[in-house]
């Protein structure tokens, strides 16, 4: 059985902030990194916050669909392996659930074209 990803419709920011204080929780998508060296931010770019120190905008994203469990192994791994041959670089987020994958948009195409050539993979485009 093929392993679906599903692409995002729209663009995504990628941003060291201040603090989480001006970052808007309750956007559709919204995934935050704190350490004792930065707060980062991962969210679709009209969502940015104000109080951005860094930001990289220009990202597209996509998601590999359904409940992943933890005991699955090399998911990542083989995508960013797919994808380093083309010479794509990638940012992974995953939550509980699910793994996220970011490119730059003008990588996107490349990617997932890449990614189903594989047989591996079914793209789903919203």
């Amino acid at each position: 059985m093929k392993m679906k990803i599903k692409s995002i419709n729209g663009d995504f920011t990628i941003c060291k902030v201040a603090d989480l204080s001006g970052v808007k929780f309750n956007a559709e998508y919204c995934f935050t990194g704190k350490t004792d060296e930065e707060n980062s931010v991962v969210c679709k770019t009209a969502d940015a916050p104000e109080n951005t120190i860094e930001r990289e905008d220009g990202w597209r994203g996509f998601r590999i669909e359904g409940v992943l469990d933890f005991s699955l192994t090399g998911i990542l791994s083989k995508i960013s392996s797919l994808l380093a041959e083309e010479k794509i670089g990638i940012f992974a987020v995953s939550t509980f659930n699910t793994d996220y994958i970011f490119v730059k948009k003008e990588n996107e195409a490349a990617a997932l074209e890449k990614l189903q050539r594989t047989g591996e993979y079914e793209i789903i485009r919203i």
